[in-house]
């Protein structure tokens, strides 16, 4: 991580908001590539959860230094939001590669692989829009379409789902194996649920301070 000793404190703030999504990124694309290749699959899922642990980091970081800060760039509230919903997202992907291992699932499917898919690119999505956040107003407003974007990305996450679900209870797959996958979709489907609720507040950022 940066030394942040010597940074001013509001810029302190974008670091560790810009750590907290490249964290977040790299946990998505290390799912993507647990569902796609699905060999060594105890290390994988051990690398995830490294990763989630070191996002619970940084939002601890990202709350204290908000707990000793008397001028923050933002509302307290909307800096506290953003760091907990971006942490949730990570927390969401561990749970799915997770719940994958633990369970001992067959190898992933179309749709499992769709919905890591639409997680990799939801979160590249944020990954560029945050570092936006401390730009010039032009570039605020640019968080804009990268919201759009985003909400695109959800409602296909969304149709994925459904789709998976539909599949699940056609009638063709044993008790256990719908029990387990309705989990593991659901945690892939909250994750881009979760990146949406992380667009809902830079919208509201870029529309206030844009």
């Amino acid at each position: 991580m940066f030394r942040l000793r010597l940074i001013p404190f509001e810029r302190k703030f974008f670091i560790l908001f810009e750590q907290s999504v490249q964290n977040m990124a790299e946990a998505a694309l290390q799912l993507k590539s647990l569902v796609d290749l699905w060999k060594d699959i105890p290390e994988r899922v051990s690398e995830i959860t490294e990763l989630e642990h070191k996002g619970d980091l940084i939002t601890h970081q990202i709350m204290e230094l908000l707990n000793r800060t008397f001028t923050t760039p933002f509302d307290r509230e909307d800096i506290a939001l953003l760091a907990h919903t971006l942490d949730d997202v990570t927390d969401f992907i561990q749970a799915a590669a997770d719940s994958m291992l633990l369970y001992r699932v067959e190898r992933p499917g179309t749709r499992a692989r769709e919905l890591a898919n639409v997680v990799l690119q939801i979160t590249a999505e944020l990954k560029r829009a945050i570092p936006k956040l401390h730009e010039n107003r032009a570039e605020l407003k640019q968080i804009l379409k990268c919201c759009v974007e985003i909400n695109r990305l959800e409602n296909r996450a969304d149709r994925v789902y459904r789709s998976a679900l539909a599949e699940l209870f056609d009638g063709t797959a044993n008790i256990a194996d719908v029990i387990k996958w309705r989990e593991i979709y659901g945690q892939m489907e909250s994750a881009t649920d979760r990146c949406e609720d992380v667009a809902d507040v830079l919208e509201g950022l870029a529309i206030k301070h844009g």
